[in-house]
């Protein structure tokens, strides 16, 4: 049971679940001033800067706020969750339950504004920016908690629920990708970026209930037991044998 929880459905979930935080209302307006932070160049310099100038530092960022995600959150929840092995299916029921909770949530910041907030942490990122692109990625990962918090704190369920240091560490890894990947692409193809960005502005709603959806099918594939099996059915592995 304890390494049922390795399967693909879980690191999917992931990817997607970082992809959306990058998508939410309260990271992507920002990241032209991410960028401008992280490269040291003005805005409106952005498109105009070479590839060289902007990538070095946009690795150097995303790697930086992905460490705080695996060794801040991701390393004491699977160390959890490895301490509950005794009671793993009740954990995971527990989990599951959380998960469908977060998705709940995410998809009610849509309708109530309270728990749509945005958070500014501009006069933050200013100060990050002039220690370099390492210092603005902790920044980001520690400032943007609270807003990224139902996708992030779904992932780091998982993690825990998987009771598996090595995979925990993987569920986070990929999330940090989910939210890496198209920050480095924006970062190579601002011009191109920005103009989909403003697709995805006049759909956030739909952005955002999609996330929320998979957090609540997520979590009652959980609560039903029936996550293990359909992770067993798509890679099949006979997972009772590991």
């Amino acid at each position: 049971m304890l390494c049922s929880n390795g399967g693909s459905v879980g690191i999917l979930a992931a990817a997607f679940a970082g992809l959306v935080s990058f998508l939410s209302p309260c990271v992507l307006p920002l990241v032209p001033g991410y960028l401008s932070a992280v490269a040291g160049v003005k805005p409106g310099e952005l498109e105009r800067s070479s590839a060289r100038r902007v990538l070095g530092p946009s690795l150097l960022f995303v790697a930086s706020f992905s460490a705080i995600f695996i060794i801040v959150f991701g390393l004491p929840a699977t160390a959890i969750g490895s301490l509950l092995n005794d009671h793993r299916e009740t954990f995971e029921t527990v989990a599951g339950a959380i998960i469908i909770a977060l998705g709940v949530f995410f998809v009610l910041s849509t309708r109530v504004t309270r728990l749509n907030r945005e958070w500014h942490v501009q006069g933050l990122m200013a100060r990050a920016g002039r220690g370099g692109p390492v210092v603005a990625g902790a920044a980001f990962a520690v400032a943007w908690t609270p807003c990224i918090g139902p996708t992030l704190g779904a992932i780091v369920t998982l993690a825990a629920a998987s009771g598996s240091e090595g995979h925990g560490v993987l569920l986070l890894a990929v999330y940090s990708a989910g939210l890496a990947i198209p920050f480095v692409v924006t970062a190579l193809f601002f011009g191109y970026m920005t103009s989909a960005f403003d697709v995805v502005k006049r759909h956030y709603g739909a952005v955002v209930v999609a996330g929320g959806v998979l957090l609540i099918a997520l979590g009652v594939l959980m609560v039903s037991g029936q996550f293990t099996q359909i992770n067993q059915t798509l890679s099949g592995i006979d997972f009772g044998a590991c």
